[in-house]
């Protein structure tokens, strides 16, 4: 409307101008006016007419790094060409889907791809494709929404980690004091007497011949069975920005910890201290990875609780053989002296340490000018962290900034 003004004011004066003198050019004018503005008008309420148009996106959640691809589709189904057409899907996407301007003729029809490349984490939005044309002067405009919007959930990148390996649990004491599993696991140790309620196919039929009862196998639970991630978002140790942020070396190290963990079919349960904690109990399969990496899409850096109190509040749920991974870039010593209970506990731990003065710093130039150095008060607290960390003898992988996890986890 606001476009719409000067026109309008225009208009009112050379129709004043034409009665008031009475000019046969003026009125020229007028009836000139008149006929392009309504033709315009007819032009654009035609525009939409016998139009048929929809999209699909191929994939609705991806990783950071993937593309998302959509294709669209314009067809008039009428008898009159379209001479434009304008194409375009609102989205709060970092890198929005393109829009196209078209023109189709009498019956035809339209489809192409477009890709964006998905370069943050996080839930997004593609709203319904609009379909927009107007008249050759702009003074009118038709909007038609088409479809259903959609939902894009995008996962952290994860880094391979093909000679990741977890310290293994210290499973104390006899072999009888060891923690019989339910399920089935490679560890087969003993035989015991059929019970009502035992599976076939836990039959080991060589003891069974030998006694001559029937006798079933017993396993015990994997050194290694499970993997318990905790996940800092305390906002109070978090720095840098964007990729070189605290925040998304974590969430990238605890999805790439948790994707190897369960392509070894281990069990992994996570434990977030963000805004909202939440924590994931111990599943494995398909299943556990997706909630594993829905909540690792949404989470931000901005928990007010330390990371202490995520550790005393969980580690007790921690059963044996259970490897408990922290991932942190926080120097305060309170965190340290909770993991020290779990090796007499059998619990394996491990330590990836975010160096967090290093990601506070600019990245160095590419001129060959020495990088910046970090501010030594940290500096010196980080290492205090690490010799904390070496007292109790806790496996740590110190990770610096633009340093690559693949690298430097193994």
């Amino acid at each position: 409307m606001i476009r719409r003004i000067p026109y309008l004011v225009v208009g009112t004066i050379l129709v004043v101008a034409a009665l008031s003198t009475g000019l046969p050019f003026l009125f020229y004018l007028v009836y000139l006016g008149v006929f392009v503005g309504v033709g315009s008008y007819l032009v654009t309420r035609q525009g939409l007419t016998d139009l048929e148009a929809g999209f699909a996106v191929a994939q609705v959640h991806g990783h950071v790094g993937d593309q998302l691809r959509a294709t669209v589709t314009v067809r008039n189904a009428g008898r009159f060409p379209k001479l434009w057409l304008e194409t375009f899907n609102p989205s709060n996407l970092p890198v929005p889907l393109p829009g196209r301007a078209l023109s189709l003729g009498p019956r035809s029809q339209r489809t192409w791809n477009t890709k964006v490349p998905l370069t943050r984490r996080g839930h997004f939005r593609v709203d319904a494709l609009q379909v927009r044309t107007g008249d050759p002067f702009g003074f009118f405009e038709s909007v038609a929404s088409v479809g259903h919007g959609v939902s894009v959930v995008v996962y952290p990148r994860i880094e391979r980690l093909p000679h990741w390996r977890l310290p293994t649990a210290n499973l104390e004491g006899s072999h009888a004091s060891r923690e019989r599993a339910l399920q089935t696991t490679p560890l087969a140790t003993s035989v015991r007497p059929y019970a009502p309620g035992d599976s076939f196919n836990r039959i080991h039929w060589k003891s069974t011949a030998r006694h001559g009862e029937i006798q079933v196998k017993e396993f015990d639970l994997e050194q290694t069975a499970d993997v318990w991630i905790f996940l800092d978002l305390d906002a109070g140790v978090q720095t840098g920005s964007g990729d070189r942020s605290t925040v998304e070396v974590a969430v990238r190290a605890a999805a790439s910890i948790a994707d190897k963990a369960l392509g070894e079919n281990r069990a992994v349960a996570i434990t977030t201290n963000g805004h909202h904690p939440a924590t994931l109990p111990p599943d494995r399969g398909p299943r556990q990875r997706h909630k594993i990496m829905q909540l690792l899409a949404a989470v931000e850096g901005d928990g007010s609780a330390p990371l202490a109190e995520a550790l005393v509040v969980t580690l007790p749920r921690l059963r044996r053989g259970t490897t408990a991974v922290v991932i942190t870039g926080s120097d305060e010593p309170e965190w340290v002296r909770p993991l020290a209970t779990l090796r007499p506990r059998g619990l394996g731990c491990a330590v990836v340490l975010l160096d967090a003065p290093t990601f506070s710093v600019p990245p160095a130039p590419r001129t060959g000018e020495p990088a910046p150095e970090p501010d030594p008060e940290a500096a010196q607290a980080m290492r205090a962290t690490r010799h904390r960390l070496a007292e109790f003898d806790l496996r740590t992988i110190t990770v610096r900034a633009d340093e690559r996890l693949g690298e430097v986890l193994a």
